[in-house]
Parts: structure tokens; sequence; C-alpha cells
């Protein structure tokens, strides 16, 4: 199918159902809430029932506490009626990533709108545009199809999203098409200062302590090219951070003079799950970072990529520069 053509599959779905669930991926960043957000505002004013669902008791990151989620409806858990709504995924590559993949069983129709050039298309109706800046980019042009108004409480969400997502305008996904969507959310309502703000200059004390432990522990191979750091589950508990709290962490790695790739190895402050998840970054157009997560059997964006694994830090460490030179010829 033609791009258009997956445009007007997915516009026909929304209009021609009345009930939905949206949801995103685990450890949700700021294209993940600002476009669940989005997308349950827009359906809402579509006259739609719309219903929010983050599943699990973490916390959301601190920094976008400002959209209210929880004031427009986000739940927790799982619906009892789950099985008679449509289920919209936003920013999830696959069918493991949303935050319950259970989510999947038993909906009657599942829709994918996403921007990971490794999306695997795993719903019913795909919406996949892997040169777009952000899931948000891809959800403006949906809405205009959808003639959904872009008041002040459906840009700003979407804005959030996309200056997260292309880190403050300045990663190589950014667009002319992005500062024009860019300049209509702001036209729209979207508050730039109040954005920058929240999610910028709100940083949680126990953060900057769960930083300085990350930059302390930094190592430096391959002549400066790679930079290695991590967090282990104790740190998290000796000052007072929970899990999303190591959100950015990472661009501080990454922004190190000569950093080629950049790799944070945290282990999650709860018992359950993987013992180590890993987020990994590049610099340079020609690594592919998210090649790298697949062989760990993650993923993500060409640039900014992840995986879960309960190898150690070692190990892990040893196969990413393995990885990386094999990518890189060096």
């Amino acid at each position: 199918m033609t791009m258009q053509a997956d445009l007007d599959a997915v516009t026909a779905a929304l209009r021609e159902h009345d009930r939905f669930l949206v949801t995103s991926h685990d450890n949700p960043d700021g294209d993940a809430l600002g476009s669940l957000l989005a997308m349950h505002l827009a359906l809402e004013q579509l006259g739609k029932d719309s219903l929010m669902v983050l599943t699990g008791d973490a916390l959301l990151p601190g920094e976008y506490r400002f959209l209210g989620l929880a004031d427009h409806g986000l739940v927790r858990e799982l619906p009892a009626d789950r099985d008679n709504r449509i289920l919209v995924a936003v920013d999830c590559a696959s069918a493991t990533r949303p935050a319950d993949p259970a989510i999947l069983d038993g909906a009657q129709l599942t829709v994918n709108i996403d921007h990971h050039h490794d999306n695997t298309r795993f719903a019913a109706v795909n919406l996949v545009v892997p040169d777009a800046s952000s899931t948000s980019e891809i959800l403006a042009d949906v809405f205009r199809a959808l003639d959904v108004k872009l008041t002040t409480e459906i840009a700003e969400p979407l804005y959030v999203a996309l200056v997260t997502d292309t880190g403050r305008f300045q990663y190589t996904n950014t667009t002319p098409k992005t500062h024009r969507l860019a300049a209509d959310l702001i036209e729209a309502g979207a508050d730039v200062h109040k954005v920058f703000q929240n999610v910028y200059e709100a940083i949680q004390f126990p953060k900057l302590k769960l930083l300085a432990r990350a930059l302390d522990r930094a190592e430096s191979f391959e002549g400066g090219r790679v930079i290695v750091s991590h967090l282990l589950r104790g740190d998290f508990a000796e000052v007072g951070a929970e899990e999303p709290y190591s959100e950015g962490i990472i661009d501080y790695l990454r922004g190190v003079e000569g950093a080629q790739l950049a790799v944070l190895i945290r282990e999650p402050p709860r018992d359950d799950g993987p013992v180590r998840k890993v987020s990994v970054r590049s610099s340079i157009d020609t690594l592919d970072v998210s090649a790298l997560a697949r062989e760990f059997g993650g993923g993500g964006h060409r640039q900014a990529a992840g995986f879960s694994t309960d190898e150690s830090v070692d190990e892990i460490t040893a196969r990413l520069i393995a990885g990386f030179t094999a990518a890189t010829g060096a």
C-alpha cells in the first residue's frame, strides 16, 4: 500500500468506529505521552468514546505531569470492556512495545500509528512514516484528514511530542515540515515557554543525584568514540529516584565531544522484569543503533534505540563495542 492508502485506511477506521482504547509504549517519553493525549482528545472532539491506558504502577516521567493525563482520564489497568473497543497504538514499533502487550489480544481492530523505521506493521491497519520526525507529526496529518480542529488543548501535547523527539529541533530528523508544524501548533496556542520550563527546567532533585552517579561512572572506549555508563538498582533507592528519573540522562553522554555511540545501562528499581534496560544513541548518520538493539531483541530509531537483557554490564558493553566497530569499520 502507498502512504496515502495507509492514511486513508487509518482515517476510515477512526471515522467508522465509535469506541476506542488508545495506548503507547512502556517507559513512555514525550512523543509517546504527547501523542497519546492528542489522539485521545482528537477522538473525543469527533464524538467518540475514547479511553487512554498505560498499564502498571510505575510513575510516569515527572516532566510531563503538566500535561494532566490523569485529569483527562488515563487509566493504569486494562478495562473490562477492552474487547469492545478499537485499539489505537501510537509510537509503538512492534507488538511487544505497548505497556502491556496483552492489550492487543481480543481487540476488534488494531490500528498502529508510528514513525520507527523498523516498525513491524503488527496491526490490522498501519500508518508508519519512517521519515517523520515524530509520531505527533503523523498525527497532525491524520487530524487534518479527519477535519479535527487544532485546539490549544490538542496543539500543546503535539508540540511536547515534537520538541522532545527532535531534541529541541536539533536532531537530524528535524525537517522543514517539522518547523512548519511547530509554527502551526504555536499559532494554535501551544505555550512554548511553559513546555520548555516543565520539560527542561523542572528537574526533580533525586534525578539530579541520579545523573551525578551516571556521570561519575561514565567510561570512554574506542578513543572516546564510545561512552558507556550504568546505574544500579541501589542507586535509585539511595537517592530516592523512580525509574522514569533516568529519562534524558543518556543525552549528557551523547553530548561528549567525539562521542559517536552513547550507552546507558540501568537496573530498574523494581524486581520484576528484565535485570537491565539499555538505551543507545548515535550522533552520526552512518551508525544505526536500532540494528545494534535488535541484536538484543530490541529496536528503535537509527539514532535512538533500546533493549532489555539479563546480560551483565560488562557483557553488554563488550557486545555493543563489537557491534560499533563492525558497523563503523574501525
